[in-house]
């Protein structure tokens, strides 16, 4: 019976089921203990404050989030050059978040559970998300404008919050102007210096040019000293309030509130009001600026840079992979030599990928690029213009990466399709490029966009080459902005996957980065979950078209 049981062939397909839901089951724990980690750096922790006494017997008053505890064997214990008192069998220890990372020199300490006098979440406790080293923890005193007090005590909290809210927007402000008004202008100038640079070297320099150019230029420096002018009253605004505040230690600060991005309360704060907060830190994530080295603000740039490289590598991948299938199974006389390039578009699918990167960089960036810089560009030599690392070199060196992907599946495609439909359209009189343009191909998209999912799958979590070829670890400008041409592919620009790189491993705050690291993997799933559901959605209404011709 049992024999009879295994030739029919039940028992493999139930351990091949087994396989796969184990499989899913593990990826979906990975997603889960990522989500946790990286989502929960979000909510606004309670501050502690902690009574401790050292081993030294000296006291003192510690204030932070617990990030963390760890239980710790009394031999572990001990060679870590610890004290367990009491005889105890265990040592309990915290990880503070102190903050304060300029007066205490680091954001974070180890504390022991055995020394701590006292613990409490006094609700008057502060937290200062400040722009330059990190938060700061402690009490809020007094406000002041212009070095005057003008609230302390129970008032300074109200008016604290309406001129940071103010600050704020005259921080936004100052960015407009600094990085719209003020670039666009050294955007144009360049680009004027450039022309002026071009004619000068096909000797056509003249005088009627020096004038229009020479009232051009001073056009854009009229304008720019208008927005210098409007800056400096911005910049004297934005500076004349401060904060008193004092730290653990019961030191009193002066915090300009130019620096200060959010004064929150947390222990005062209700569960609804720490939802909400959970929320607005969320979208601040996902839409603001890096800053301190990536491992505070947001990671908008990444996002934006992750996307516009994947939607280039799609439009560059998709009609080479489909031209080279097509010619494979269309046109090519099948025999050795097209079993030979088949052999050898398998094998491109096996290449590490950092020998596309160091491919792209040698032929696309110093082959290609300095030959375009030569040919269109002399008048920007010697900084280079597409002879260095930018947007356009990624995208190309990962559309090479995922053509073989793009290649086999259309290939695939194009052999399901019956040999009747493409006699039918000959015998109706089209040529073979008609059918295959209007029959064949459309029928064949359903797999076209299957490579093409799989290509953006590989394509969206690929690091090595684009350290190659164009990633940085922090982009001054996007690649897309309001000065022509727009679309800048020179440009380099920050993906999520060297993002998750660069703070998880280059970082000098490691306790900091931790949880970014973990929030930054979940986003990058998300978005290359968010690009091929786009391409499903796609796929699956023209798999519903073409079904009755399949049929």
């Amino acid at each position: 019976m049992i024999k009879a049981w295994f030739k029919s062939g039940l028992p493999w397909i139930w351990m091949t089921a087994g396989a796969v839901s184990i499989n899913l089951l593990l990826v979906l724990g990975l997603l889960m203990l990522i989500a946790v980690r990286g989502l929960g750096h979000f909510w606004p922790a309670d501050v502690v404050e902690y009574h401790y006494k050292d081993r030294q017997g000296q006291s003192s008053v510690i204030i932070g989030e617990e990030v963390d505890e760890s239980l710790l064997h009394k031999a572990q214990a001990i060679s870590a050059g610890l004290e367990v008192l009491n005889g105890a069998d265990y040592l309990q220890q915290y990880l503070i978040k102190t903050g304060n990372r300029d007066i205490l020199g680091t954001d974070f300490r180890w504390i022991q559970d055995q020394y701590i006098q006292d613990k409490t979440t006094p609700e008057d406790l502060i937290a200062v998300e400040r722009r330059e080293w990190g938060n700061f923890y402690g009490r809020l005193l007094a406000v002041k404008q212009n070095g005057q007090v003008i609230a302390e005590g129970a008032k300074a909290w109200p008016v604290a919050q309406e001129q940071i809210e103010k600050n704020l927007q005259l921080f936004d402000e100052i960015d407009h102007l600094q990085k719209k008004e003020m670039g666009s202008i050294n955007y144009n100038l360049e680009r004027l210096r450039l022309k002026q640079r071009a004619l000068e070297l096909k000797n056509e320099w003249d005088d009627s040019k020096k004038q229009a150019f020479a009232k051009q230029k001073l056009a854009y420096e009229e304008e720019y000293k208008v927005i210098q002018a409007e800056l400096l009253k911005l910049n004297i605004a934005n500076k004349c309030c401060s904060i008193v505040v004092s730290e653990a230690g019961g030191r009193e600060i002066s915090i300009p509130l130019n620096r200060v991005i959010k004064l929150t309360r947390p222990n005062a704060m209700s569960a609804l009001d720490k939802s909400i907060e959970y929320i607005k830190n969320v979208i601040a994530f996902i839409s603001d600026d890096p800053r301190e080295a990536n491992t505070e603000g947001g990671i908008f740039p990444a996002i934006f840079g992750t996307v516009l490289m994947v939607m280039l590598m799609a439009v560059l991948v998709t009609p080479l992979g489909v031209i080279a299938a097509v010619y494979l199974r269309e046109y090519a006389k099948q025999g050795f030599i097209t079993r030979l390039i088949r052999i050898a578009v398998n094998n491109l699918a096996g290449v590490p990928s950092i020998v596309y990167g160091v491919f792209g960089l040698g032929f696309f960036v110093y082959i290609l690029g300095g030959n375009i810089d030569r040919l269109f560009f002399p008048e920007a030599a010697p900084a280079p213009v597409f002879g260095t690392p930018g947007l356009l070199w990624a995208s190309l060196t990962l559309a090479l990466l995922t053509l073989p992907v793009v290649i086999v599946a259309t290939e695939e495609g194009l052999s399901r399709i019956p040999k009747s439909i493409r006699e039918g359209s000959l015998a109706l009189g089209a040529t073979k490029a008609e059918t295959l343009w209007r029959t064949v191909l459309p029928m064949a998209s359903p797999a076209i966009m299957t490579g093409l999912i799989l290509a953006v799958a590989r394509a969206a979590g690929e690091v090595a080459p684009l350290m190659l070829v164009g990633v940085v670890k922090l982009a001054p400008t996007l690649p897309l902005d309001g000065n022509f041409p727009y679309l800048h592919l020179d440009r380099k620009f920050m993906h999520l996957g060297f993002h998750i790189y660069d703070v998880g491993f280059q970082s000098p705050n490691v306790e900091a980065a931790r949880p970014l690291v973990y929030a930054t993997s979940l986003l990058l799933v998300v978005v290359i979950i968010g690009l091929n559901m786009f391409a499903i959605t796609i796929r699956n209404n023209l798999r519903e078209k073409y079904r009755a011709l399949e049929n």
